[in-house]
């Protein structure tokens, strides 16, 4: 069994393990702890720091209340803040202020843990004999975090300036949705201060050789269908039941996800990101065993592929209610209507000096839309290119899994392509956008 001590240990590894350790785990994530650990980089790397206050600080029940109001479009009034839910910002200045920035994002919280199902302390940040380091947040996403911060660190160190300003931004609750984190920052003049020309965001791991890029993602909807019919005794054989209409929604539902999945399995040019999934995650309904219930729901997680017409979407999904019979309804918990597409066009400059630097560095790269929701779709949604990256190949994805973690020698790769990146799309010539 390895010792987590430090010694001979690369430092940019030791820096990764102390970001781990932070418990910014939800629903109770340590923000605090996390921004201090951040002014303290930003120290130490001479860089600007600004901290801004996006939202409410709220903490469990109130929180989700607050979440459940935003995802089902109630009006929130105006912006509020206070501590806790901070967007920490460090800034290393380009040479020409009049170009737009490079935004580095990630996010700082992390999903919670069943503890005894992890080998280690998922907050110890365990390393193995093998060089294996055990931790939440070991893949989504500190070390995208830390590894921006140590390729920074090398390209200062050996007297690099390039024309665009790099921002490293650290946003809270991405895990939960982002609704207190970059939904709300990318509507602040903070952001809009920042200029971002061109972001770069999470990825996902890739087991083979290949480094996976994505250049757009699913939509979210998380549909409530509710069905109304005619109560009554258990015993009985009553007619147009909420039970026997809502199972036929569920039966459409579920059609159309089999044929989404079949779509899937007989295209091997197909990735799941391309198709739209849905899950069958909630019945709700009835009072007893022998009460025929007047009220049934069911939930439904879709992730709809950003090609589909939203708009007739939607009228399928009512088309299936109607279907059922008289008092079947829809509602939608969280509607996400805004894909868009960042361009992997060989004639765009943002894409090809990303490209360029992956091709001279013999990187293989699978381009593929994301299958979940990250807070690109925000950035995206304002008008700010966006590629997922996580340089982690021969890897296994472990995000949200129990026992998630990264080899220090994945890690530190991580860093020396950063390294590339950063002085490729900071020096991205002036664009017409820039003006």
């Amino acid at each position: 069994m390895a010792s987590p001590g430090r010694e001979g240990e690369h430092p940019s590894v030791t820096l990764f393990r102390q970001y781990l350790r932070i418990r910014t785990v939800q629903p109770e994530p340590d923000y605090g702890a996390a921004v201090a650990f951040l002014e303290e980089r930003a120290r130490q790397l001479g860089l600007g720091c600004q901290k801004v206050e996006v939202s409410l600080g709220l903490r469990g029940e109130r929180q989700w209340a607050w979440l459940l109001r935003s995802a089902l479009n109630f009006p929130p009034g105006p912006p509020q803040v206070a501590p806790g839910r901070v967007v920490t910002v460090l800034t290393w200045p380009g040479t020409n202020p009049k170009l737009s920035s490079l935004l580095l994002n990630s996010h700082t919280d992390v999903v919670p843990v069943s503890k005894e199902y992890w080998s280690h302390d998922p907050f110890e940040a365990f390393k193995d004999a093998e060089g294996y380091i055990y931790a939440r947040g070991a893949q989504d996403m500190k070390c995208v975090g830390i590894q921006y911060l140590e390729a920074v660190r090398r390209l200062k160190a050996e007297g690099h300036r390039f024309p665009r300003t790099i921002h490293m931004t650290f946003v809270p609750d991405e895990e939960i949705g982002g609704h207190q984190g970059m939904e709300l920052f990318v509507q602040r003049p903070e952001f809009k201060a920042l200029r971002a020309g061109f972001a770069l965001d999470e990825g996902l791991a890739n087991p083979t050789d290949a480094f996976t890029v994505f250049y757009s993602e699913r939509s979210p909807w998380w549909v409530r269908v509710t069905s109304t019919g005619k109560p009554g005794h258990g015993s009985r054989f009553i007619e147009d039941t909420a039970a026997e209409k809502l199972h036929k929604v569920v039966g459409s539902v579920l059609a159309f996800r089999e044929k989404e999945k079949q779509r899937l399995q007989a295209n091997p040019h197909l990735k799941l990101g391309a198709v739209t999934s849905v899950n069958l995650t909630k019945l709700e309904g009835g009072m007893a065993y022998n009460v025929v219930p007047a009220t049934m729901s069911a939930s439904f997680d879709f992730r709809v592929a950003p090609d589909v017409d939203l708009q007739a979407f939607e009228e399928q999904l009512r088309g299936w209610c109607q279907a059922a019979g008289q008092g079947v309804t829809f509602e939608f918990v969280q509607k996400w209507t805004e894909p868009r597409v960042t361009s992997t066009d060989d004639s765009d400059p943002w894409w090809a000096a990303f490209s360029g630097v992956c091709k001279d560095m013999s990187l293989t790269l699978e381009q593929e839309i994301f299958p979940a929701a990250t807070d690109s779709r925000y950035l995206r949604a304002v008008g700010v290119p966006a590629l997922g990256f996580s340089p982690m190949n021969r890897t296994p994805v472990l995000l949200h899994d129990h026992d998630e973690r990264l080899h220090e020698a994945v890690f530190l790769r991580g860093i020396d392509i950063y390294t590339r990146l950063l002085p490729a799309l900071a020096s991205v010539p002036a664009l017409p956008s820039d003006s």
